[in-house]
């Protein structure tokens, strides 16, 4: 039978991890976490993880899982999360994925399958590309990509280290274009009976929102937080070091810029970060709940949680 599942998306800053824990309460669910950051230990307060009351309130998977000094792939996530998912249904429970990173969504619901990696082989080819980008460049390993695979090229920004190796490791192991391999293949779909929402706010609301949060993770000690994090040998060489916010306190203490101008950068690409997330979802099978109000907030979570899973799948 199915798997009934209930899905909560929608851009940063939008009350998702709220709105799951207090269907969690009600429903006796549990949450998986779809979240590329809150996965990593240490990295606490930038990704906006579960509060201590909320965790105490429901729990949580896939938060707190992986050291940042290792690479975590979607791959990785999708297997993961469909783990979850099945044992918090077979528990009696009801599996509850709800975040903000669409590729995770349509990782676990709209059946990707992606190429292999983490093998020996793989590996010692990823060892040589990661010598050659610093010996050659990596505008080098971006030209040699675009000659192999020209769609992945197009798309993958030159400065995209992480990308470009891993595409051209993809094109080196397989023989074939990253395109070819990382797509969506309906015989890999996971049967679940879905229903999937996503939160959002007016745009001017939602921004005021993320510049809120970011004022607020940065009094509660964000930049301390990147300082320890880069004492343990974390740098920007790093995947989990990349996220917004992170690669710019990092950033800011290794040049020792101006202030106002990184705290403006944080808001700037958050705010964008957003948009993306929005384009993302507008291409999705969802239904839109918008809030502006706590009084919105409340009939949007009590909206989802009348709502069996079943209706609308992404």
């Amino acid at each position: 039978m199915p798997i009934p599942l209930l899905v909560i998306g929608g851009p940063t800053a939008t009350g998702k991890t709220e709105a799951a824990v207090r269907i969690a309460e009600h429903r006796g669910g549990e949450i998986v976490s779809a979240d590329s950051m809150q996965i990593y230990r240490e990295f606490d307060i930038g990704t906006a993880k579960p509060t201590s009351d909320q965790r105490a309130r429901a729990r949580f998977h896939l938060v707190d899982v992986v050291d940042p000094r290792q690479a975590y792939t979607v791959a990785d996530f999708q297997s993961d999360a469909r783990a979850a998912i099945a044992d918090i249904d077979a528990r009696g429970k009801l599996p509850i994925l709800c975040g903000g990173t669409g590729l995770y969504l349509r990782a676990v619901l709209g059946g990707l399958s992606f190429p292999p990696g983490g093998t020996p082989e793989t590996r010692e080819i990823r060892e040589r590309l990661e010598q050659e980008a610093d010996e050659l460049g990596l505008a080098a390993l971006h030209g040699r990509l675009a000659q192999v695979d020209p769609p992945t090229a197009a798309r993958v920004a030159p400065a995209d280290r992480k990308r470009v190796i891993r595409a051209l490791e993809v094109y080196e192991h397989t023989g074939q274009p990253l395109g070819v391999l990382a797509r969506v293949d309906d015989t890999a779909k996971v049967n679940y009976n879905a229903a999937t929402f996503a939160l959002t706010s007016p745009r001017a609301v939602l921004y005021e929102r993320i510049e809120a949060r970011v004022d607020e993770m940065l009094a509660a000690g964000w930049l301390a937080e990147v300082e320890r994090l880069r004492a343990t040998g974390l740098t920007a060489s790093h995947q989990a070091m990349q996220a917004i916010g992170y690669r710019h306190l990092l950033a800011y203490l290794e040049a020792d810029g101006e202030w106002a101008g990184v705290v403006a950068g944080i808001k700037r690409d958050t705010r964008r970060y957003a948009k993306r997330q929005l384009t993302w979802l507008r291409r999705e099978a969802v239904t839109w709940l918008e809030w502006s109000t706590p009084a919105e907030f409340d009939a949007a979570v009590d909206a989802m949680e009348r709502t069996p899973p079943g209706v609308g799948e992404l």
